[in-house]
Formats: C-alpha cells, structure tokens, sequence
C-alpha cells in the first residue's frame, strides 16, 4: 500500500475517508467530526496531508503531517 493524501468527501448518508486517488472510501462515518478524526489517524501514520471538503465538495482545510520543507520558526 502505497502512502497517499487522505481526503474527507461527503457520501452518501455521511462522511467518507478516501485516499488520493482511490475509487472505495477507506470508511465512511455518520459526522465529519468523526471522518476527520480518522482520517487525521491515516494521514499521522502515513506521514501524508489531510484535505477536509465541505459540502460543496471544496477544500476547506488542509493539515499536513509529513515532512514540511517550509517548517515555521520558532
């Protein structure tokens, strides 16, 4: 399995975890609240980004867990 972005897309009844690319949901949950949390799971172990659409199917927040080539100062 290969790492890929994890996306957070509306479905059918609820809220979808899918892989960048991939045609299945790897799980679909009744509230975002609850996609997200999953979602941020996959993407936290797979070093990869977090991309969280709204209802309108727009990116309406990232979160990245890889490497930042750009890390804030501090």
């Amino acid at each position: 399995m290969t790492n890929r972005n994890q996306h957070i897309v509306p479905h059918s009844g609820g809220w979808a975890v899918k892989g960048a690319g991939a045609q299945r949901a790897s799980s679909v949950h009744e509230t975002q609240k609850a996609a997200i949390d999953a979602g941020r799971g996959i993407a936290r172990n797979q070093g990869t980004e977090l991309f969280v659409h709204g209802r309108d199917g727009q990116i309406r927040e990232r979160d990245s867990h890889g490497r930042d080539p750009f890390p804030p100062k501090g």
